[in-house]
């Protein structure tokens, strides 16, 4: 299927997506999807939004060649898509920013979002600033206790930081508790929706917001090397960086995919977020995806040393490249993406977010195994600055 075409105009990538939402939120939907469809298109939006990336949040960003990483590896040429040099840290803003504008031109005053790792948080708190918006940031109390810089961060900016301690406390419940919000207050709302998830139009928007970071990494291999790389590899937690890095490739058939979840403590141990290794179908906020459940049907808990990959359910686009064989999924534990979190330190000088941290923990086994004029480009989603304290403490450095 044309990767053009998705979704279908019912918000499906082949059985997965949909709008499976209360009746409630329908209209605030369907009102979204109509605006988004319209706005998308017009010239003044596009030129406010690509102006904004450039002078506001620092696009285009580089294309990096990791010489030492590479040299280690000891196989392919390696490159970092350098998103962790983008304002405010992370990939996130890019959504961040076009789906504010978005609310600004529907008339909406007030911003709300969840987040997890924080970078969502912290890049939707940076663009209501911008624009003097009202925002309200939903986040669950363990991932606060985790990502205390971000928090304090985000409080600076001028957004009002509401802990969430209903379930696990942590990203599925922020989302819960953000729904629960924009129910309430429609009229005057945006939902700011931080990954490719959620009832459709959001996988549909987030995705278009995000994809400029392959649209980059193709333009800039092309100059670098002459040709298009032979792999890409990214991190999946709910999967905007991924599709954003992969889906100028989709009908390129000689590029290689790999979407990397957080494999936790060992898919045996049962602590992990990898939905496509233990999870089954099933609908979580909105759109029918892999979800990791219980034998009950319930939600399950789940776990990563990353708070942005510690989440139930995948982006429903994801799903479908898998089902379909154009992208290969695979995991990372917890002590692998440590060791990817110190490779890097220490051979190029780059802290990585522990998110990203998992995709290059995957490249350290990849690259030796390929010969050395394969090209690989890795997705470094964010950095690491808001990491330090996980990475400390499971170091024992507190202990």
């Amino acid at each position: 299927m044309n990767p053009r075409e998705l979704p279908d105009t019912w918000g499906r990538f082949g059985p997965y997506g949909g709008k499976y939402a209360p009746e409630v939120l329908m209209p605030a939907l369907e009102e979204l999807e109509a605006f988004y469809a319209k706005v998308r298109l017009e010239a003044d939006f596009r030129k406010e939004l690509a102006g904004l990336l450039r002078d506001f949040v620092g696009r285009p960003s580089p294309l990096y060649f990791a010489e030492r990483l590479t040299e280690h590896c000891g196989g392919a040429k390696i490159y970092l898509k350098r998103e962790d040099l983008n304002h405010t840290g992370a990939h996130k803003i890019n959504n961040s920013l076009g789906q504010v504008l978005i609310a600004k031109r529907m008339g909406k005053k007030r911003i709300i979002a969840e987040t997890g790792a924080g970078q969502h948080g912290v890049a939707t708190a940076a663009v209501a600033a911008r624009f003097g918006m009202a925002c309200k940031i939903y986040m669950g109390r363990v991932d606060m206790e985790r990502q205390q810089p971000n928090v304090y961060r985000m409080k600076l900016l001028g957004a009002e930081v509401v802990p969430v301690d209903s379930g696990s406390r942590t990203l599925k419940d922020a989302i819960n508790e953000a729904i629960r919000d924009w129910v309430t207050n429609i009229e005057d709302t945006h939902y700011v929706f931080g990954s490719a998830l959620g009832p459709h139009p959001y996988p549909m928007i987030v995705r278009d917001f995000q994809k400029i970071i392959g649209e980059e990494t193709e333009a800039q291999m092309r100059e670098k090397e002459g040709r298009l790389p032979d792999y890409l590899v990214a991190c999946v937690g709910g999967g905007s960086n991924a599709i954003g890095l992969f889906w100028n490739f989709l009908d390129k058939p000689s590029v290689k995919m790999i979407g990397v979840e957080a494999g936790g403590e060992g898919i045996s141990s049962g602590k992990h977020a990898a939905r496509f290794e233990g999870g089954r179908l099933g609908v979580l906020h909105g759109a029918r995806t892999y979800i990791l459940q219980t034998d009950q049907g319930q939600i399950a808990e789940t776990h990563s040393i990353s708070a942005g990959l510690d989440y139930a359910g995948v982006g429903p686009e994801h799903a479908f490249y898998r089902d379909e064989g154009r992208i290969e999924y695979t995991h990372a534990t917890d002590t692998e993406a440590l060791q990817g979190f110190n490779m890097l330190c220490r051979l190029e000088g780059i802290i990585p977010a522990l998110e990203s941290a998992h995709a290059v923990s995957h490249v350290l086994k990849l690259a030796p195994k390929l010969a050395k004029d394969v090209l690989v480009v890795v997705n470094l989603s964010g950095r690491g600055d808001k990491d330090l304290q996980s990475v400390m403490n499971a170091a024992g450095e507190f202990a």
